[in-house]
């Protein structure tokens, strides 16, 4: 396959940059329709056959790979008058030339091959370089993406110079090949711009959630987007954190990458899917689909060690490209094609051949077999292998990028190889992200670079936050039909039809002879015998990690076709039942504490319910804990629960139900706390409370809901003050308005308006408007409310930029009081560069 591929390319495009398989012809830049900023990797220097000079030596040619550096001494040239981009150019080209020299330098050494060498390839490399560092005269130190070979970026001959953005990935994927070329070189200049680059980006990751944006401004480091996700845009900053520790050996990338790892397994992470959140936000999807370059995302995690969710998202990605014969360029989260292209990407094979690694298990071998027969089965073509234009169709497009000799080959042919069948010993080298080779003797090179980075001098690693090694799978799967335990439950997910809406409502027999009906309102996310009937649809539920409930429906997990209509039918009433529950959403409420020592000056958000007191009349009175606690049964301790505002916890029965139970205790209000830790309404979307699909008529209190952060400063000042009075209501009150104040209350202290506080404003650019084929249905348990402040208050906040500080109290929890309300002002400036994102 790999001869095929090459041979075409050099019989029939060499020297042009790339191979056109259709038309057998090559594809240059210039001569062609432009494509756009795909044309950006093509510089006039036979990118192909650079790309593709250690996959020669992997695949023990090595008289072609002897012949192959001729030409490119020969006939490349790197001064051409041409824009490029950055970050292409750095992982094809100075990669290629790096992995070539890495490979000459090994043959030399064995002395059969290579004797004349004289590192004429290292030396391209570095002129390489220095033709790339123009692109990192900025105030930041991050890189224009793209730089003219022959002028840089300054002045109207570049071309370019005048962009404002970049990709974190673009950016940040430098360290593999610049620190390569300076411990080759000795010259620390290309290592210390690689290192700055990167330092830049950590110091502007988000702090709260420990996450990066997608693409950022050059200039002052503000982000551009701020959705975050490990696929396209990101991706291999991620992987180059990680493997610089490998290849350098510098502690501070592993600690900079399990931090970010840490926030991407809690928020990103949504095994098996791996779901865009915005990093502010990061409880808040960002979007509905995933992308195929986050495929290589399980081998990294191999890397890492983290080998269970590797093999859940591998094995997900496993069953979409069986159903399509290859990963679409994006899929939705029911694996639907979203964007039907596949250009002959290699992450899928990559990560396949990292878990075989890992695991032993022949099941991965399986996995490439399935590779390479749809390889040759929809790709290949008389002068190569053509990208897919259309998944679906089976429809090609007249290109072969350099990537597929670079790549594909590579990680299919170490999957497959045995011992014996590999020149040399891979173990002994690094893989950068085009998979060219870098030899780790590189981390004692005597030639590193005397920069030191960003990080203070008094600031130390803490071990404990991270791990140092990997651990030994031997250890982790003892049982070999461990890995096969965690595929079984996924392996269903994909299935192999779509069926389209039908008109809603149905009727399904649970068994023969005997009817039931479920309306999509009378659902409840608790009650096993809804949950049966779901699953005799083929209808799975899935608990996402901000409370919601998310409904997938698959045709062939069906007990019958019938009942598979039958679920179609229940998911386009669920559907349109959520809708119409969006339609009616309520504006957020506020919870204000009024007693000794707050006085009204700490207002906490609440989401409101769609039953009970209606709160532009506002209740107040004192809280206390109901028992049990989550208030799923009748109040144990109704004597102290009448009269008073009963807190209570969520989960384990319908929010009406709890309301009903301490409304019979007597209680005059109710506030539910989330049960889900960490939680806040800084970093999730608020909740609005729907009923049970009863008749919510006999709830006559106000019960609102607060997330846990939120719920926690109430319990604990429970805990410190044992009587604590709150005000609830539609916003908040004024001390003098509505605050009782007693003689010992500070006279010094200046009304803090709740815009100064806690009123989060919900990011209305969050709520993309999806197909019916991409909705998540959220079930009517818990409806998340996607409102937004109306206008007029939105310019209020906007205009009290300059609010007055509290004094110091001499009560003791001043401090603490003080903290949270600086934490809030920090979180309600970023909402409010949050109304300025498009999706």
């Amino acid at each position: 396959m790999f001869d095929h591929a090459y041979q075409n390319y050099m019989d029939h495009a060499y020297p042009a940059d790339e191979l056109m398989p259709l038309t057998c012809r090559g594809r240059v830049r210039g001569l062609e329709p432009s494509r756009g900023d795909v044309d950006d990797a093509l510089g006039k220097f036979s990118l192909t056959l650079i790309d593709t000079l250690d996959t020669l030596v992997l695949l023990n040619k090595t008289t072609e790979f002897e012949a192959a550096v001729r030409r490119v001494l020969s006939d490349v040239r790197l001064d051409n008058d041409i824009v490029v981009s950055v970050f292409e150019t750095n992982i094809r080209v100075l990669g290629g030339l790096l992995g070539g020299h890495s490979m000459a330098v090994m043959l030399k050494e064995g002395r059969q091959h290579m004797q004349w060498y004289q590192d004429e390839l290292l030396n391209m490399a570095k002129d390489l370089g220095l033709r790339l560092l123009p692109a990192f005269n900025t105030s930041s130190g991050l890189p224009y993406p793209r730089v003219n070979l022959k002028h840089g970026v300054r002045g109207p001959e570049t071309r370019t110079g005048t962009e404002t953005d970049t990709c974190t990935a673009c950016a940040g994927t430098m360290i593999l090949e610049f620190a390569a070329l300076s411990r080759f070189t000795g010259d620390p200049v290309f290592e210390e711009h690689a290192r700055r680059a990167l330092d830049f980006l950590w110091e502007k990751r988000q702090r709260n959630s420990n996450l990066v944006g997608t693409t950022i401004n050059i200039h002052s480091g503000e982000w551009v987007r701020r959705d975050s996700g490990v696929g396209a845009g990101i991706d291999s900053y991620y992987e180059y954190l990680l493997k610089a520790y490998v290849l350098l050996g510098d502690d501070e990338f592993l600690q900079r990458f399990n931090t970010h790892y840490a926030s991407i397994m809690k928020y990103i992470s949504q095994p098996p899917l791996l779901l865009d959140v915005h990093i502010h936000k990061p409880l808040l999807p960002a979007r509905t689909w995933m992308d195929s370059l986050l495929a290589f995302f399980p081998g990294l995690q191999v890397l890492k060690g983290d080998i269970r969710p590797a093999i859940e998202t591998h094995e997900m990605l496993y069953q979409v490209t069986k159903k399509h014969n290859f990963l679409p360029e994006a899929f939705t989260t029911d694996f639907r094609v979203h964007w039907a292209q596949h250009p002959l990407r290699p992450e899928f094979a990559e990560s396949t051949y990292f878990l075989y690694k890992a695991t032993g298990d022949p099941y991965y071998l399986e996995a490439g077999r399935t590779i390479l027969d749809n390889l040759n089965r929809f790709a290949r073509v008389p002068c190569g292998f053509a990208a897919m234009k259309d998944v679906r169709t089976g429809s090609h497009e007249d290109r072969m990028d350099s990537f597929f000799l670079a790549e594909m080959f590579k990680y299919l042919f170490l999957l497959f190889a045995e011992t014996d069948d590999l020149p040399f010993d891979v173990e002994d080298y690094v893989f950068t992200t085009e998979a060219h080779l870098l030899p780790l003797s590189l981390s004692t090179s005597p030639y590193s670079s005397p920069i030191a980075s960003n990080r203070t001098t008094d600031e130390e690693l803490d071990d404990s936050n991270f791990d140092w090694t990997c651990p030994n799978t031997r250890l982790l799967f003892p049982d070999p039909a461990f890995p096969r335990n965690l595929r079984e439950p996924i392996r269903g997910v994909v299935d192999k039809s779509c069926p389209r809406p039908a008109p809603y409502r149905y009727v399904f027999c649970v068994k023969p002879f005997k009817m039931t009906i479920l309306p999509a309102q009378d659902f409840m996310a608790n009650n096993p015998e809804h949950l049966e009937l779901l699953r005799r649809m083929g209808v799975s539920l899935i608990h996402l990690k901000d409370g919601r409930v998310q409904l997938v429906q698959h045709a062939t997990q069906a007990v019958s076709a019938v009942a598979a209509e039958d679920g179609v039918r229940f998911m386009q009433e669920m559907m349109e039942l959520s809708s119409q529950q969006q339609k009616e959403q309520l504006p957020p409420r506020a919870i204000q504490i009024v007693s000794h020592p707050f006085f009204g000056r700490v207002v906490l958000t609440a989401g409101p319910a769609q039953f009970g007191t209606d709160l532009s009349k506002s209740v107040r009175g004192f809280v206390t804990v109901a028992e049990p606690y989550r208030g799923c049964s009748e109040i144990t301790n109704a004597e102290y629960v009448q009269g008073h505002i009963a807190l209570l916890q969520r989960g384990q029965c319908m929010f009406a139900e709890k309301a009903r139970h301490i409304q019979k205790a007597g209680a005059i209000g109710g506030i539910v706390i989330d049960d889900n830790e960490g939680s806040s309404s800084d970093t999730a979307p608020l909740f609005q409370m729907a009923g049970d699909g009863r008749s919510t008529d006999d709830i006559t209190l106000p019960l609102l809901f607060l997330f846990h952060k939120e719920g926690n400063i109430l319990l604990e000042a429970l805990k410190e003050y044992r009587e604590v009075e709150v005000l609830l209501s539609d916003k908040a009150r004024d001390r003098e308005e509505d605050c009782q104040t007693e003689a010992t209350t500070p006279t010094s202290f200046e009304p803090v308006s709740q815009s100064q506080i806690s009123t989060v404003e919900l990011d209305e650019s969050a709520a993309e408007e999806v197909s019916p084929a991409q909705e998540e249905i959220i079930s009517p348990v818990e409806q998340q409310a996607d409102s937004a402040q109306p206008k007029e208050e939105r310019d209020e906040k906007r205009d009290s930029e300059e609010t007055k500080e509290p004094r110091d109290d001499t009560d003791s929890n001043s401090q603490s009081v003080d903290e949270m309300l600086a934490d809030w002002r920090e979180d309600l400036e970023a909402f409010r560069q949050m109304e300025k994102d498009e999706l």
